[in-house]
């Protein structure tokens, strides 16, 4: 075993290996150099995900890169290994396609700034806070705190919808009265209920409005308009204000019944 080491480790041997690990650590105290100057540039001029997205790039061109030099340092024939792995190689080219398609994709969504980390998406029924934007993927974490991957081939092809995109957003609730009610009167209750929840945002103003019939009564639709980072405090301030207010008014909500059959 010995032997088989000592005739293994020529000194020209020993040099080579020197080399290449010189070589390493050139190239990846330039990958280094150049990623702390990228974000240095762009900070202030790109979104968080770009900057991401080209640091990426240029560290598998390094790779790419170190691989051929090491090659070259011990004097392996590229273009040999190349040719051995033609085969190999169309069967990943098709393999690939998916991929490459995944990663244009990647780019759009980038160049586009339709999300960016942080926001909180909904793609073909799957909503989540956007975890990370990748070359091949954006991962998002779902509201019970799983992870989910979504292609961006996908994104970029599905309705896209971003909740996070702008500070601020609209809810409508329903709230069915009944049939009986004084409808001005309503409208007017309606009103002064947005002024019971702190949070609600006074412009743009909330809107009042009917919408149709129900089974059991009038649908009366109380729009309000509220910053993102407050939808679940407005909702648990909205909900009770409009209970209390209408029952106070005298003004009926009707629910849903659910009748039970009994067999004789």
């Amino acid at each position: 075993m010995l032997d088989t080491i000592k005739a293994f480790l020529t000194a020209e041997m020993i040099a080579d290996i020197i080399s290449a690990a010189i070589g390493i650590v050139v190239f990846f105290l330039l990958y280094f150099v150049i990623k702390k100057i990228i974000k240095k540039v762009l900070t202030k001029k790109s979104k968080p995900q770009l900057i991401s997205t080209i640091v990426r790039i240029i560290r598998y061109v390094i790779y790419i890169l170190v691989a051929i030099y090491v090659l070259g340092v011990f004097n392996i024939n590229i273009s040999t290994l190349l040719g051995a792995a033609g085969i190999v190689g169309v069967a990943v080219s098709f393999a690939s396609q998916t991929s490459l398609s995944n990663i244009i994709s990647g780019f759009f969504i980038v160049s586009e700034h339709a999300l960016k980390i942080g926001d909180f998406i909904t793609v073909e029924g799957l909503s989540g806070t956007v975890d990370a934007i990748q070359l091949l993927s954006v991962k998002i974490k779902t509201s019970d705190n799983q992870m989910a991957r979504i292609p961006n081939e996908k994104i970029l092809n599905a309705n896209l919808q971003n909740t996070s995109f702008y500070p601020t957003r609209r809810i409508t609730i329903t709230v069915p009265i009944s049939r009986n009610t004084d409808l001005d009167y309503a409208l007017d209750v309606a009103r002064t209920v947005p002024l019971k929840c702190p949070l609600v945002l006074s412009e743009p103003e909330p809107t009042f409005h009917y919408d149709g019939f129900s089974d059991t009564g009038i649908n009366l639709m109380i729009g309000v308009w509220l910053n993102n980072s407050d939808l679940m405090a407005v909702k648990n301030q909205l909900y009770p204000a409009i209970k209390k207010t209408f029952e106070e008014t005298d003004i009926e909500i009707v629910y849903p019944r659910l009748e039970t059959m009994t067999k004789k």
